[in-house]
């Protein structure tokens, strides 16, 4: 019989592939460590996938299995995928008999299956946390072996309702709460303090666009007055600094903001995808957003997403195909409108979850 301490435990989290399951792992781990500093955190995630360099840079130790996503639109590359399988589910095994968890966090996307099943399979308390409207499909394989679900909206029917929690997504508070003035932060980026100033975010990956929209119209809004910071993401960095330079002072371009709190700060408007972490994130940082959703993403349930702030007269949603023509002209005028500002910032902050991460560690602990 394991001796499961209560104040040292140790807790196994899986999850990863995007900043969207990876993130909200993080801000776990780190409720668990501001309760309990004796604690033991082990991440289990995708090899080559950003996990594997997030994680650790916020401090935490991160083991990676050979798993891939299932890709449907090219079904040679599957061939591997059993093999792959295999192979992680019996590295998973390994790492379970040496850290021997005492429970198990699934935060979704593929790399989370194999730790997880394993986990499941030797009787570790799971918690599972959902941040979409609908589950993934490795959370929908796992729901069995959860003895808790935390998820971010109501009434999701693929899960039995017994085991769900409605706690909201798990994101770091001490990011978006309490944020600096826009002139202190603003000096991160070398741009002016006195310019309105959007911040545009595309995901860890980019938004192309996103990005075209605003590579096709820089002069214009640049001539406006309004200033940028741009995160362009991996995809299309080199493209757009190849093209933009040093031409524009009044437009800071980066591949990634590690910094989101100062960006938060410095920020008028806020332009983003419309994935379940960046809506609950935005809710809590409360400044005027603008949303442009991915039209691929899985049911097209980022417009879903987009329009139930839409419905609450809390952001502005332009469709992605619409982006390159509308997008700047929908900015300046945004910029130029006080009173509108001010609606959508109230608005967006009444749907704020700010306790979601206390809840689900509580949740969690109590597993125990």
């Amino acid at each position: 019989m394991k001796n499961t301490s209560k104040t040292s435990p140790k807790v196994l989290i899986s999850g990863g592939g995007t900043g969207g399951h990876i993130y909200p792992a993080i801000a776990i781990a780190d409720e668990i460590k501001r309760r309990l500093p004796d604690a033991q955190i082990l991440f289990v995630g995708a090899e080559g996938k950003m996990e594997m360099e997030k994680v650790p840079k916020v401090g935490y130790p991160i083991k990676g299995l050979p798993i891939a996503g299932f890709d449907r639109s090219n079904m040679k590359a599957n061939f591997k995928f059993p093999f792959k399988l295999i192979k992680s589910l019996s590295l998973a095994k390994e790492i379970y008999k040496e850290f021997q968890p005492d429970l198990a966090v699934g935060t979704g996307g593929y790399a989370s299956g194999p730790m997880l099943w394993i986990a499941g399979n030797n009787n570790v308390p799971i918690l599972l946390q959902e941040q979409n409207s609908f589950p993934g499909i490795t959370n929908k394989i796992l729901k069995n072996k959860a003895a808790a679900i935390c998820t971010a909206y109501e009434g999701i029917s693929q899960f039995s309702q017994e085991k769900v929690h409605y706690t909201g997504n798990p994101i770091r508070g001490e990011i978006f709460q309490n944020l600096e003035s826009k002139s202190e932060a603003i000096s991160a980026f070398g741009l002016d303090p006195n310019k309105p100033t959007i911040l545009s975010v595309g995901g860890s990956q980019g938004a192309r666009a996103i990005n075209d929209a605003w590579l096709e119209n820089l002069d214009e809004l640049v001539a406006s007055g309004v200033q940028l910071i741009w995160q362009t993401g991996k995809l299309d960095f080199q493209k757009i600094i190849n093209s933009v330079g040093n031409k524009y002072p009044t437009i800071h371009v980066t591949e990634f903001i590690y910094n989101m709190k100062d960006a938060y700060a410095a920020s008028d408007i806020i332009v983003s995808r419309a994935g379940a972490m960046a809506i609950s994130e935005l809710c809590i940082v409360g400044k005027p957003t603008i949303l442009i959703p991915l039209p691929t993403a899985a049911e097209d349930h980022q417009t879903k997403n987009a329009q139930s702030l839409v419905d609450k007269e809390a952001a502005i949603l332009i469709k992605n195909s619409e982006a390159k023509q509308v997008l700047i002209k929908d900015v300046i005028a945004l910029a130029n409108n006080e009173e509108l500002k001010k609606k959508l910032s109230h608005n967006i902050k009444l749907l704020g979850k700010p306790n979601a991460t206390k809840e689900i560690v509580d949740i969690l602990l109590n597993l125990l």
